[in-house]
């Protein structure tokens, strides 16, 4: 390899970098909007739960559960009926998505030492708000009866039980989500900008010039990828400041394992890209090759959806997705303090699929067109 040559060609892809009026801007823009703007709007929490309740009890205790989950910012009461029917009427128009029914004698029973319960029934249409809804309800109840019970003095045999949960104190969604948007950004700006800008010289020509030149097939390449993966770095960087001045939210594990991660899955996703940019003609088809691996990266990384929710034929498949293993490291590494011992499984992985992509991109790349 010719040092020389790839210092050349590198001033060169740096010099058509800052004269392209998208990508600077780009680079710049796309991670502090989609840092600052995806965890606001895109969460798993469900607030707003209507819930239409049935009072066969009618007693200080029943009144006292009804306004507690009023008070929620995950439940909102709809009101108080006389019968199932005119609850359940409420479910079908829609207004709300939950029936909690309290059985007549309630607090009666709960103070002569009997157990009686609650009937709670969740709208199934949409799945999730139902489930959590359904929860949060539960988890209402349970609270209330445990207030009244320290604050009156009496006696319930309510079950005790105690939910600790672990390296994410606050169940914060944003927590779990900011680490795996930063991946997002590698995906996007890692990927596909090598490839717009390789295809790009193919269809303007300027290509053909640099194939009659002695330029080796390895600095061709090197000159196309490396600028990416400062970039990469760059992205990283931006993200993890945002999440911290934004979010509050700061690596629990040491910052050089993220960046070793982040190097690893720049050289993956800059190899793919070019790798598709040498079987690519047109921007056109470079563009629709990549979003199709965009889109499995993210519906099989476990980005949205759990990987341990997929089938098992889909989670033998995403053993085979590079993000999946990058995604896993941002999470431990943020929320748990992994140390890359701890994670050496992920990180022989991303240096596998590295080595695979960088392979793949110099070896399709035809030096005469």
């Amino acid at each position: 390899m010719n040092r020389k040559i790839l210092a050349i060609l590198l001033k060169k892809e740096i010099s058509l970098m800052k004269r392209n009026p998208i990508i600077p801007r780009l680079i710049v823009a796309m991670p502090i909007l989609v840092m600052l703007i995806i965890p606001l709007v895109t969460t798993l929490d469900v607030k707003n739960v209507g819930v239409a309740v049935v009072d066969n009890d009618r007693t200080e205790l029943s009144r006292r559960i009804i306004a507690d989950m009023d008070a929620s910012e995950y439940l909102s009461v709809k009101g108080c009926y006389f019968s199932y029917d005119e609850a359940f009427r409420q479910v079908e128009e829609g207004v709300a998505d939950a029936i909690v029914t309290i059985p007549k004698d309630y607090f009666k029973d709960l103070t002569n030492g009997r157990k009686p319960e609650l009937d709670l029934k969740a709208n199934g249409v949409n799945a999730t708000k139902g489930t959590l809804g359904a929860q949060y309800a539960t988890m209402s109840i349970a609270n209330s009866l445990s207030r009244w019970q320290a604050e009156q003095g009496v006696s319930l045999s309510l079950p005790e039980s105690a939910t600790v949960n672990l390296y994410n104190p606050t169940l914060d969604f944003r927590h779990y989500m900011i680490p795996a948007l930063m991946v997002v950004l590698l995906i996007i700006i890692c990927g596909f900008l090598p490839a717009l800008n390789l295809v790009s010289e193919k269809e303007t020509g300027t290509i053909e010039a640099m194939n009659v030149t002695p330029v080796g097939r390895l600095e061709f390449v090197l000159s196309k990828l490396i600028p990416y993966w400062v970039v990469g770095i760059l992205v990283i960087t931006v993200g993890m400041c945002i999440g911290w001045l934004v979010y509050g939210l700061v690596p629990e594990g040491n910052a050089i394992n993220i960046y070793l991660a982040a190097i690893l899955f720049s050289l993956v996703m800059s190899g793919l890209g070019v790798f598709i940019a040498n079987k690519s003609t047109t921007i056109l088809q470079s563009i629709f090759m990549m979003f199709a691996f965009i889109v499995i990266f993210q519906l099989m990384s476990g980005l949205f959806t759990p990987i341990a929710s997929m089938p098992r034929w889909a989670q033998c498949i995403t053993y085979a997705i590079p993000p999946r293993y990058f995604i896993e490291i941002m999470r431990s590494v943020y929320l748990k303090g992994s140390t890359v011992a701890d994670l050496w499984v992920q990180y022989m992985a991303l240096s596998s699929f590295a080595l695979l992509f960088c392979l793949m991109a110099g070896m399709t790349y035809k030096k005469r067109v």
